[in-house]
């Protein structure tokens, strides 16, 4: 039988061919994709040679740019070495071992084993499996359900996706499944009181979690997963002290905190792991992203001494811990990750990542806090958004359905800026960590010109009052 004939456009080929995640699939037939041919430094160009700065690092993940020799070489020497090899049946090899090392070294907090997946999905679905066999060995058969946050991240597989608290996430997927719970978002300028502070409003928060799992009941609550810095939900960032008043709770009733550092981690926030910044001690660590700087798929989950002991003897009962990936810690990925720890501490990245996201921040500020269509700016070292609100003063957003923030990130495309839009219009800043101040600047000025365009098309079409 002869296959049918191609379409001759790149971006016809993708029409008739792709499924695209994360899209609206009819949208996507009408306008078709942007292609992206290359990569260098900061930038992506598209295959008419548009070049663009990937103000959002990829999928926030690309932490050392489009470019880098050093992970490429070590990606060939390993692929070399050795292409393939897994981690099954006490097999090993010595990449994975070198990662494993490097990763507890650098712990936030004394860990034991590091286990390896191929996304954050998978490490936090990984996390869940893990603790629901801890808890079995613990003979609390009872002890499983597993507490979100609205608004929180934790990736798309089933139960991770059940897990993570966005309507869209759910909508239409028969998600969440039972027994996946959450609690209030943290987020002051949209939760707090009248008069309320944040560290009231912190407390507040710390009350809720704690009357929901007194409802549910403290014997049935397994665990709660939280990100540092709330990422895809919104980059929303705790108030003061909110960390340490959530452990407190789970401490209370035998709940083991899992700190998703999907995004946060390898200097996001300034210190290594946002733990760091917001003083979180979790028991379980979940990375990806910046851990290869995206160059190749893995994650981690970090599991500490409590838990792994339990789990070790379960599986000497069992006769084997019956979960992996046929490329758990595949050794190119993680000989790429061993480089790229290494270049974040030869290039001292936690140094520039507080130099130039300081200056991130106060551009941020200065720029767009008094600007008629910007509600909030928040943000810590590299990780920062601008929430689009239709009513500065009572803080109400746009109609879902005018998706302000999308058309203004398309807006961004024609300036050289490639944006992501957020949930309630918030536009995410998550650069690559090797950008520049100059490079900053660039992008902000991309994003003052875009929003300048939003105003003129919000006033064509009769919104005058709010710009």
């Amino acid at each position: 039988m002869t296959p049918p004939a191609r379409p001759n456009s790149t971006a016809a080929r993708d029409i008739a061919s792709v499924f695209h995640p994360y899209t609206d699939q009819r949208a996507h037939a009408e306008n078709g994709p942007v292609v992206i041919s290359r990569g260098q430094g900061v930038r992506v160009l598209d295959d008419a040679g548009k070049s663009y700065i990937d103000v959002v690092a990829g999928l926030w993940c690309a932490s050392l740019g489009f470019s880098n020799e050093r992970l490429v070489k070590a990606a060939e020497t390993q692929m070399r070495a050795l292409p393939f090899y897994h981690a099954f049946a006490s097999k090993s090899h010595e990449p994975m071992i070198t990662l494993s090392e490097m990763l507890l070294e650098r712990a936030p907090v004394p860990m034991s084993r590091v286990f390896f997946a191929n996304s954050g999905s998978e490490a936090n679905d990984s996390a869940i499996k893990m603790i629901w066999y801890y808890n079995n060995a613990r003979g609390l058969h009872q002890k499983k359900k597993l507490i979100g946050r609205i608004k929180g991240y934790h990736g798309v597989t089933v139960a991770a996706a059940s897990l993570t608290g966005l309507p869209y996430n759910h909508r239409s997927f028969d998600l969440p499944l039972p027994g996946f719970l959450h609690t209030m978002t943290p987020h002051f300028y949209h939760g707090a009181l009248p008069g309320e502070t944040e560290e009231d409003f912190a407390t507040r928060c710390a009350h809720e979690l704690e009357k929901l799992i007194l409802a549910e009941g403290p014997e049935t609550i397994a665990a709660m997963f939280a990100e540092p810095v709330m990422g895809a939900g919104g980059v929303i960032i705790p108030p003061a002290g909110y960390f340490p008043k959530i452990q407190a709770v789970l401490d209370r009733y035998d709940i083991l905190l899992v700190a998703d550092e999907v995004i946060c981690g390898f200097g996001r926030t300034g210190s290594y792991w946002g733990c760091q910044t917001f003083d979180v001690r979790p028991d379980i660590l979940t990375c990806a992203k910046a851990l290869s700087a995206a160059y190749l798929p893995i994650s981690a989950v970090m599991v500490n001494d409590k838990v792994y002991e339990v789990i070790a003897d379960e599986s000497k009962a069992i006769g084997t811990f019956g979960h992996g990936y046929t490329y758990s810690g595949h050794p190119v990925s993680a000989a790429v990750a061993v480089e790229t720890l290494k270049i974040y501490d030869e290039t001292d990245m936690l140094g520039h990542v507080r130099e130039v996201g300081a200056h991130l921040q106060r551009e941020l500020r200065r720029r767009f806090t008094d600007h008629p269509l910007v509600g909030e700016v928040r943000g810590v070292g590299l990780i920062g958004a601008l929430e689009l609100v239709e009513d500065r003063a009572t803080h109400r957003n746009f109609d879902f359905g005018r998706k302000i923030a999308a058309r203004t990130a398309k807006l961004m495309e024609g300036f050289g800026v490639i944006g992501r839009p957020l949930p309630g219009d918030g536009l995410a800043f998550s650069p690559p960590l090797i950008i520049t101040t100059a490079e900053i600047d660039e992008v902000l000025d991309g994003v003052t010109k875009a929003l300048e365009a939003i105003t003129q098309e919000l006033r064509a079409e009769g919104m005058a009052h709010t710009v």
